[in-house]
């Protein structure tokens, strides 16, 4: 797989481009109208469908270079990617890249410079996690609360992926350091999920965290998680604190599992290793499952859809829908009503170090918290990749409710939020819509659409890394388009092809399975037919991986857009003091990494 040098260029960029200070409203703005201005010439590209590829004439209709001339662009070693245009300055009959006179690409480097100008990094508005840490930390506690209390340093790698650890110790510190500066000891987590940041903020911060998520699947799955690492924490204290007794140095809970010995030592319960504690057999169970908690994640992928391996994980993810309590029957809504009591008094019964309470609830702007949470103080307001519009939700709900006193929320799945102004309705939508949040986006009524939405979730430090899009599921998937176009008087059915990519043996195979799954007469082709689309096509395959670059190039721009949507919501409001954007993550390990941030305007706050 190429690896890409310009990409990469922009990669060092994103992660090592120091923040700058806070911007007021008029700066947000004028942020926008400077991406607004570039995806005005490139969101055409981001809403090309790659399955209509072929059957749209893509590749002649937006780019007037070679497809050579595009992956070379990308390639380390490219002789130009050293020397960005002057500013100020566009070369003769373009802009942004694009022909004046056709509006076709005609400058691939001049595309990517705008493209890497245009991103949240090139644009200069984001903070640092340091740097809000530090702010928060110098101005100290509004309220003069005392420093949140934290046992011994939890390990999250011992029952998360990488990538999951990696997020929820990076931003548990921050919300805590929120949780401090406002003098709060509860914290919301909307969209909880399986638990992971509301669990480890219980345990490591002592926080008081009540997790919301639409599924009880997830709901009682982080009630069963938050249980054994409750026990795997104390298991851990314990030992640790016995090594430490005895002047050694503790090792991992998961090297430690490794010395159980379940077998003739059961009946003594005995761990054999460096601090030669006792054990119950019932610890013994907490360290040796702790790898069990391991999330397994299930990929079921449409090609028309995703670009596969070019997509953050957060993407990708299988998500349980959100089910509005207008569509749940009477029995549903009194069942998940009686759970959620009959968690809160089980919660009530269990010891004082019981801080984590999962709750079933699908969670709009307009949720009553204190009708879910009737023990409900001020609190810290967090989501961690709440998918489509429930990231908007947090924020709204955030400016509605004067119990939340700061908010920070880390959102994904772009792809399936709602836009407000989608010229394909009819009629206006008299809904709320994740998109755009601002008045000042929503005066001029702008709209993005679906594919660039898609856009939007490409990962593009994974593809610098050579970890590229699939192509060649891409391009069975196009050429099955043409097929259905000539053969069967359609280019789209009803029916979704589905992941049949995977199942295939060969295009021929591919072809048929997706026939049938479309239930189409396939005997009108034979096994030649299929193969001469294939072969007709396949020498044009280039066209749809150079393509498919200039969109993940595009990306954080329209990712960008969205973000700073949401930033300039936030400052329009007047009861917000501090709001930024911040880089919580390392793009590498979890490519959807900026986090909104806000504290709530309260007496002799942060002005920011």
């Amino acid at each position: 797989m190429r690896q890409a040098g310009l990409l990469q260029s922009a990669v060092c960029l994103n992660m090592s481009s120091s923040s700058p200070p806070p911007r007021s409203l008029a700066e947000i703005q004028r942020r926008i109208d400077d991406v607004k201005r570039f995806l005005s010439m490139t969101l055409r590209i981001a809403n090309a469908h790659t399955v209509e590829f072929y059957t749209h004439d893509v590749w002649e209709r937006f780019v007037a270079v070679s497809p050579e001339e595009v992956l070379s662009a990308v390639r380390p070693g490219s002789g130009r990617q050293g020397a960005p245009e002057p500013k100020g300055k566009e070369p003769s009959g373009t802009t942004f890249g694009f022909s004046r006179d056709t509006n076709q690409l005609a400058d691939t480097h001049e595309l990517f410079q705008a493209a890497k100008a245009h991103s949240l990094p090139g644009l200069g508005v984001c903070w640092s996690r340091d740097e809000l840490l530090q702010v928060l930390r110098e101005d100290g506690s509004e309220y003069g609360a005392p420093p949140a209390e934290t046992g011994d340093e939890l390990v999250p790698d011992e029952f998360m992926n990488s990538k999951k650890s990696h997020e929820v110790q990076s931003m548990s510190e921050v919300v805590s350091c929120l949780a401090q500066h406002c003098g709060v000891k509860q914290v919301i987590d909307v969209g909880s999920g399986k638990g992971y940041l509301s669990s480890f903020l219980s345990l490591q911060y002592g926080l008081r965290v009540y997790g919301i998520d639409s599924s009880t699947t997830n709901t009682h799955g982080a009630q069963e998680r938050n249980r054994k690492l409750k026990k795997f924490s104390r298991v851990y204290q314990k030992h640790t604190k016995a090594v430490r007794a005895q002047g050694g140095a503790p090792s991992s809970p998961q090297e430690e599992s490794v010395e159980i010995k379940p077998g003739t030592n059961a009946d003594y319960g005995v761990l054999c290793g460096a601090g030669g504690g006792i054990m119950s057999q019932e610890e013994e169970k907490v360290l040796t499952v702790s790898s069990d908690v391991s999330p397994v994640v299930e990929t079921h992928l449409e090609t028309e859809d995703l670009f596969l391996g070019a997509l953050s994980v957060d993407v990708i993810q299988t998500t349980p829908p959100r089910i509005s309590p207008s569509h749940l029957s009477a029995e549903e809504r009194e069942r998940r009503k009686r759970e959620n009591l009959e968690r809160k008094a089980l919660n009530r019964t269990e010891s004082a170090s019981t801080v984590f309470s999962p709750l079933t609830s699908y969670v709009t702007a307009e949720t009553e918290l204190r009708e879910l949470i009737s023990e409900l103080e001020d609190a810290v307001l967090v989501g961690l990749h709440t998918c489509g519009d429930l990231a908007p939700s947090t924020l709204r709900m955030f400016v509605a409710k004067p119990e939340l006193a700061a908010v920070c929320s880390v959102g994904c799945c772009y792809h399936l939020l709602s836009e407000e102004f989608d010229p394909a309705e009819q009629e206006p939508l008299h809904r709320v819509c994740g998109f755009p949040l601002s008045q000042y986006i929503r005066n001029q009524s702008w709209f993005c659409g679906r594919n660039a939405r898609m856009s939007a979730c490409l990962a593009l430090e994974r593809v610098s890394l050579g970890q590229g899009i699939q192509m060649e599921s891409l391009f069975y998937r196009a050429v099955l388009h043409v097929i259905l176009r000539d053969h069967y008087g359609s280019y789209k059915s009803e029916k979704r092809v589905g992941n049949v990519y995977s199942k295939a043996k060969s295009f021929v195979d591919y072809v048929r399975r997706a026939l049938r799954r479309l239930e189409l007469d396939e005997s009108k082709l034979s096994d030649d037919d299929i193969q001469v689309y294939h072969d007709t096509h396949r020498p044009r395959m280039d066209e749809m991986h150079a393509f498919n670059m200039l969109k993940v190039m595009l990306a954080p721009c329209i990712e960008g857009l969205i973000l700073l949507d949401r930033l300039c919501y936030l400052k329009e409001q007047e009861n917000t003091s501090l709001s930024a954007l911040v880089q919580l993550f390392d793009p590498l390990l979890s490519p959807r990494c900026y986090a909104v941030v806000a504290l709530k305007t309260r007496g002799n706050t942060i002005a920011r």
